[in-house]
């Protein structure tokens, strides 16, 4: 009976989350232009052809469809794709990743009538869904309407899956209306299969699967030409509260390595005049590369404020922190530095990519560091040991090779659940 009294409530309560809504407007977390969205109002007729609706919460697992999303569009470029998310800033990232024609809505709020009104105007051929949004009256109605769908990179939290796992058989039709469930990882796959999924696997894991990045190689040359053999190391994507910590380390290294360059990418550019302040607090030579200033032999901190260049610098440079992972930011996805050849080294704080970091950790292709001293003692011991160094660099490699195996695995799973091409 609980999910008859659960879509009921939600009609019953209309007006209050009309209500809610509203307030959510005004702080910021919906986009007034298209709340309607959320009432599966769409802002567009839908085209023609058979339609695949891929859907995830927010930034972090909208991020990681993108790689399945690009492959679809390679792959199929017959059918029509629409992606649903649930929050404004993923809305915000997706208006600037999707690929062209890929079309973007707000998940209607989980009310029958504002679901059935969502479904009823796409009419999905197949829905896929991203982890574990998922969302009771919008799935259970999917289902009755004959929508095949999956799950991939299906990861349940040990409290989430107790949750579901006490709610027993009152669970089972959320559970049953999945064709497929492609989980992140053995463990997860074992948690939907406990939950009553019938087809559970593991193929492979989206956010390890990402696209190897573009290297300029006469940028990286550019590069080794400024390094000019000098012991070196990157610190890539840092965020306030980073670059002291990098500082602290190149403080710590720089006594037994006196001739030792720190190169600091920023996250964002705009940050470059505070980094600059920062270093040159300290008394440390600082050059800037969107100042065009070139690096001498007192060039202390090389500080790259630049855009578009990061893959250049990953492929140059033999030792790589890949920060957004000692302050709570969500973490950077690790395999992109990892497809470049440098040895990683990277924070706990990194919940959005956990996955792909735990598999980089497990191959040895990463180390795990806490703070300034172990980030010192870690880079220190890569610059003083080139081989391990290496080594570290060729299993990261090795690990994205994967990823991108299991992409293949993940598509050739879904294919049985794609509706064919039109004749």
């Amino acid at each position: 009976m609980i999910l008859p009294l659960y879509k009921g409530l939600a009609t019953a309560l209309g007006p209050v989350i009309d209500v809610y809504l509203d307030r959510r407007v005004a702080r910021g977390k919906e986009d007034p232009g298209r709340l309607d969205e959320r009432r599966g109002v769409a802002d567009r007729s839908r085209p023609e052809g058979r339609l695949i609706w891929l859907h995830a919460a927010s930034v972090g697992e909208a991020v990681g469809l993108l790689t399945l999303v690009r492959a679809l569009r390679d792959t199929r470029p017959d059918l029509v794709l629409l992606m649903t998310t649930g929050t404004t800033t993923s809305a915000d990232a997706m208006a600037k990743r999707l690929p062209e024609g890929v079309i973007h809505q707000f998940v209607p709020v989980d009310r029958p009538a504002w679901v059935g009104r969502f479904l009823a105007h796409w009419r999905p051929d197949l829905g896929i869904w991203m982890e574990s949004d998922l969302w009771p009256t919008l799935v259970t109605e999917a289902d009755a309407r004959g929508i095949p769908m999956a799950i991939v990179d299906g990861r349940l939290s040990v409290g989430a899956f107790q949750r579901w796992r006490r709610l027993g058989r009152l669970a089972r039709p959320l559970f049953d209306a999945f064709d497929l469930v492609l989980a992140a990882s053995e463990d997860q796959a074992r948690r939907f299969s406990a939950l009553g999924c019938a087809d559970v696997r593991y193929a492979g894991n989206l956010k390890a699967a990402g696209d190897p990045p573009v290297i300029d190689d006469t940028l990286a040359a550019d590069i080794r030409g400024v390094i000019a053999g000098r012991p070196v190391w990157l610190a890539a994507s840092t965020h306030p509260g980073e670059d002291s910590v990098v500082l602290d380390a190149h403080a710590r290294l720089a006594a037994a390595r006196p001739d030792l360059l720190t190169v600091i990418v920023p996250r964002h550019t705009r940050r470059g005049d505070e980094i600059a302040a920062l270093a040159q607090s300290r008394g440390l030579g600082l050059a800037r590369r969107s100042a065009g200033e070139p690096v001498t032999p007192r060039t202390a901190i090389y500080l790259a404020d630049t855009m578009g260049e990061i893959a250049a610098f990953y492929s140059a440079i033999p030792v790589t922190f890949l920060a957004g992972s000692l302050v709570p930011v969500g973490g950077h996805n690790p395999i992109e530095p990892a497809h470049c050849g440098t040895a990683l080294v990277f924070g706990p704080l990194i919940p959005n990519n956990r996955d792909a970091a735990d598999a980089l950790l497990a191959a040895g292709g990463a180390t795990e560091i806490r703070d300034a001293v172990s980030l010192a003692e870690t880079v220190g011991a890569l610059l003083d040991d080139p081989a391990a160094a290496a080594q570290m660099a060729a299993s990261a490699r090795a690990v994205a090779a994967e990823g991108r195996a299991g992409l293949d695995r993940i598509l050739d799973a879904l294919s049985p659940l794609l509706p064919g091409e039109a004749g």
